[in-house]
């Protein structure tokens, strides 16, 4: 299977080894931020430094034109990725024989969050969560189109495809900085409901659908109270009952949970068909665009909860997070569309939760479950030893 490898701009910026010593991995294509969330990133090889702090949100590019006049526009990079750093990482990578692919970060964005409060997700408290740019917001949607548009293509710089990570709803589950939120285990039906937002535009559509939203908050409330009494999870037994959305539906009624489901998951289709639609209006012909996506249709975050027929009839395929089992291929291999992109998301770094020194076995199991392709995070952060194991699997594959 075709393997590539993640990668910052930083890693290859003043490392004039750096693409050489990533060809030998025996990769074939670099997955390189073009917009990207704030970070804290370790530079092990690099010879000018070992850590790189990413104050906030940026492109890693110098914004173009298009955001004259407009209210929200991407923020440019600080000292981390100075001047065109994707486009310097991206010739090199390239004149290395790598293809390169953009990685673009949509809907998650601290600074747009602070320097515009009320873009964010609002919860049934009234909390706000900067980091995650509602997406039914009409100028939210236009901000997030014309940036998978610019960020992605990045003409003259022998871009071929993207990535889109985070085209769709993100939520409570952030890991924002310095989090403090482990205390208390909300569950996956408790993450659903703490990361339904009510915003003006989101306020709006649960009317359409049916629901007063005023009240909709109130019953969201007084099923998180078993949680924040130390009651165990949202599903668990006299709590809830039930996991998954089962539990949702135990917590807020059959009804209610249905409707906000239909509203946010229109919210998210109707997003990707028009960051996709922007990213193809703006590529050449042949420009590959996948989606970073996670099955069940109402989860949140970097995967985004996609509908697997409906996604692979909108992009080329999806990047699917693999490391803890490749179980969530299956439903879009059950999809059967040809030529579509399954690729498997491994981390390779053991010191991250991963298991390089497995990766043959687990690339293996991932395609016998209709994996295409390989994406390998992230060959910029993990050490000698796990790269070491990463070339041996790609030079022996099982």
């Amino acid at each position: 299977m075709k393997a590539a490898a993640f990668l910052y701009p930083w890693d290859v910026v003043g490392d004039p080894d750096a693409p050489a010593r990533l060809a030998a991995l025996g990769i074939r294509q670099v997955t390189l931020a073009a917009a990207y969330h704030s970070t804290r990133a370790l530079t092990p090889r690099h010879p000018r430094h070992r850590v790189v702090t990413a104050a906030h949100a940026a492109v890693l590019y110098p914004p173009g034109d298009r955001w004259q006049g407009r209210t929200l526009r991407p923020y440019a990079a600080g000292e981390w990725a100075q001047g065109d750093a994707y486009g310097e990482a991206a010739q090199a990578l390239t004149e290395a024989g790598l293809d390169v692919h953009s990685w673009v970060v949509l809907a998650h964005n601290s600074r747009l969050g602070d320097d515009h409060p009320a873009t964010s997700v609002v919860n049934a408290y009234g909390d706000r969560y900067p980091w995650a740019p509602c997406i039914a917001q009409p100028a939210t949607r236009a901000y997030l189109t014309v940036l998978a548009a610019e960020a992605a293509v990045r003409p003259g710089t022998g871009t071929r495809g993207t990535e889109l990570e985070s085209c769709g709803w993100y939520g409570l589950a952030h890991l924002h900085a310095h989090d403090k939120i482990a205390g208390v285990v909300p569950g996956e039906a408790g993450q659903y409901l703490m990361s339904l937002c009510f915003c003006a535009s989101c306020r709006e559509g649960y009317a359409g659908q049916g629901l007063d939203p005023d009240e909709l908050a109130a019953v969201v409330r007084r099923a998180l109270e078993p949680v924040w009494r130390g009651g165990g999870k949202a599903e668990d037994g006299d709590e809830g009952g039930g996991a998954g959305w089962a539990g949702v539906e135990k917590l807020i009624g059959a009804g209610r949970a249905a409707a906000t489901r239909a509203w946010r998951e229109k919210t998210a289709r109707t997003l990707q068909e028009a960051t996709v639609g922007a990213v193809r209006a703006a590529a050449p012909a042949g420009f590959q665009v996948l989606l970073h996506a996670d099955p069940v249709t109402y989860h949140c975050g970097a995967n985004a909860g996609v509908d697997p027929a409906h996604v692979l009839s909108v992009a080329d395929g999806v990047v699917v997070p693999c490391t803890g089992g490749a179980h969530l291929l299956e439903p879009f291999a059950a999809q059967g569309r040809d030529g579509a992109v399954l690729a498997a998301n491994l981390t390779v770094m053991s010191g991250m939760g991963g298991s390089p020194a497995t990766l043959a076995a687990d690339a293996a199991r991932a395609a016998g479950l209709g994996a295409t392709e390989l994406r390998l995070y992230h060959a910029g952060l993990a050490s000698d030893a796990d790269l070491a194991h990463v070339a041996e699997a790609l030079s022996h594959p099982e």
